[in-house]
């Protein structure tokens, strides 16, 4: 599936690939090395950015020279091929780490924090997730009243993100909690 950023593209599968909740980001094959899917990507197609994967789908970003008409087929192939082997994503290792990095985020919350992250949970992931993407809360600093997401797959690097951040999001959480909310900053990752 197309998606705003024109880099990325996303692969759906017709089952759940991630545990709820989790994502995996990979903005490099450095990063990808516990990951075998994400690995193999890099190493075999030199011209993959970036690997996401999420819930039921896999996001892959090219090369800004390169078309999608002329590689999204052979990417396509390689990821349905890989799965219905049924090789690992991960190793158990980066799997245990990131499952409990997720659970020690969730005991921590603030009430402000969890009324935030409910409001991303309910209005904004659905429709990034749609678009391949994730905006992830990554923290709130009290003093200026910023939040602060971390913007994940489709959404690093896309030339719309930053409008769907300032004029969606933003306006967005000012509506519903305009007492905490006066800004809300994105970090790719």
């Amino acid at each position: 599936e197309a998606n705003p950023n024109p880099n990325s593209m996303k692969f759906v599968v017709n089952k759940m690939l991630i545990p709820e909740g989790l994502t995996f980001d990979f903005p490099d094959a450095e990063a990808a090395q516990e990951a075998p899917l994400a690995s193999e990507l890099f190493a075999k197609f030199n011209y993959v950015e970036r690997v996401f994967m999420m819930n039921n789908f896999v996001t892959v970003t090219k090369q800004e020279s390169l078309s999608w008409h002329d590689i999204a087929m052979e990417v396509k192939e390689y990821i349905k091929n890989y799965l219905e082997e049924e090789k690992p994503l991960f190793s158990a290792k980066l799997l245990k780490g990131y499952e409990e990095e997720f659970a020690q985020n969730q005991e921590e919350d603030s009430e402000l924090v969890k009324k935030i992250k409910g409001i991303l949970d309910e209005y904004v992931k659905p429709a990034v997730e749609s678009d391949g993407g994730a905006i992830t809360f990554h923290y709130y600093q009290e003093d200026r009243k910023v939040v602060k997401l971390l913007l994940q797959g489709s959404c690093s690097g896309c030339p719309s993100s930053m409008v769907t951040l300032k004029m969606g999001i933003e306006n967005l959480l000012k509506r519903f909690l305009p007492n905490e909310v006066q800004e809300v900053e994105a970090e790719e990752v």
